[in-house]
């Protein structure tokens, strides 16, 4: 770039030397000529080095992706959905079950707890007079869900589990990864395991947050901080996110982009497609134009999965885009994309099981999400 540079300045000041009018022309047509030649050299370099250099980013970026695999993502999954964590209802057993099972991860990566945190939970409490019950749906026919129109108290106690890579040149920026750790709990011995819903979402960040780590031990901390946001309540109402952009950890105003995982180890029956790489993409350009552009440029360059906008429209009978942990941060106006692999037979069912997630889908995506984390990490413009 130098040498391009210091090229063009000569050429541009360079004094025209004494000579009569056709020579002059003659020469200077020449000149002209060896200047165009010589510039198409240094083009050309200059183009090579462009290429060379992204190409060693998107290798760098590739070597981490890697470190998320099949193998890590079951046996984080073979025990988060387990009958032992009893479906994981906000407030109870299986809910301090499952928050105690992603602190252990973090510390056991030494990856750090996030400001104001109590020893990586942020505690807060809930009015849920309502209870969980079965009721009739369109497909699957039947779901259990939480009775939100109940009235009465019942203060019960929960907590969001949060954790921090914190960034190097751009610290005060936070890219916020939110993912919700709770399910529908049991209905007397029946546990309502919730392996896609949302284990897959949980572990993938998990996986997510280890591949970071794991280039900041090698010295490529990412430019941004980078906050890994597991929240509770979601079955309830997507009332722990509704606490966090509430009562933030980091100021709302500094939060450059939210990407929430939810529901993305299986595969849409209803798609109406036979190829199965792909994943819905959801609201990645509602508030940021920009930010749809970066995640399609990276998908393509990347794990090129197929991001299908199927849901991501204004009119969506599912309302999909209202219906999970990222619309309370883009009702605070930040950029949000949600990643989610759709419903299924086993939607909010008690065969939501470790069995039937497909772990070859889900490492593509989670791999997917990394990429997309790691580009917007360590960006140097604001998303506009």
């Amino acid at each position: 770039i130098m040498m391009l540079r210091k090229y063009q300045s000569q050429v541009q000041y360079q004094k025209k030397p004494y000579l009569p009018e056709y020579h002059y022309g003659m020469a200077l047509k020449m000149k002209l000529n060896k200047e165009k030649k010589t510039m198409k050299k240094l083009n050309t370099i200059f183009f090579i080095f462009l290429i060379t250099s992204s190409c060693a980013q998107d290798i760098e970026s590739i070597e981490y992706a890697n470190s998320i695999t099949s193998n890590d993502l079951e046996n984080l999954l073979s025990v988060y959905s387990s009958d032992d964590f009893e479906g994981r209802e906000t407030g109870q057993k299986g809910d301090k079950l499952a928050a105690n099972f992603l602190r252990e991860f973090y510390i056991n990566n030494q990856i750090e707890p996030a400001l104001n945190t109590v020893d990586y939970f942020q505690p807060y409490q809930l009015n849920l007079p309502g209870k969980m019950y079965t009721r009739n749906y369109t497909f699957p026919k039947n779901l259990r869900t939480y009775d939100r129109y109940a009235e009465g108290k019942n203060i019960v106690d929960t907590q969001n589990v949060a954790a921090i890579i914190k960034g190097s040149k751009y610290p005060e920026s936070y890219i916020i990864i939110t993912g919700h750790l709770d399910h529908v709990g049991k209905d007397g011995d029946i546990v309502y395991n919730g392996a896609d819903d949302n284990g897959s979402g949980t572990v993938s960040i998990l996986e997510i947050a280890q591949a970071f780590q794991i280039a900041v031990n090698d010295g490529k901390r990412p430019k941004r901080s980078i906050v890994f946001l597991h929240v509770s309540g979601e079955e309830e109402g997507l009332l722990g996110s509704e606490y966090y952009v509430n009562n933030p950890l980091y100021p709302i105003k500094e939060t450059f982009a939210n990407l929430n995982l939810d529901m993305i180890g299986r595969t849409d029956p209803t798609r109406g497609y036979n190829d199965e790489d792909y994943i819905y993409s959801i609201g990645s350009d509602r508030i940021s134009k920009e930010l749809k552009k970066v995640s399609e440029m990276v998908n393509k360059q990347t794990i090129n999965l197929k991001l299908d906008y199927r849901f991501d429209v204004p009119n969506d009978p599912n309302d999909f885009y209202e219906r999970s942990d990222h619309y309370n941060f883009a009702k605070k106006n930040i950029p949000v994309i949600f990643f989610f692999s759709g419903t299924h037979e086993d939607y909010h069912g008690p065969n939501d099981t470790f069995d039937k997630i497909r772990f070859d889908l889900l490492t593509k995506r989670a791999r997917l999400i990394f990429h997309t984390a790691w580009e917007l990490a360590n960006m140097d413009k604001e998303l506009k």
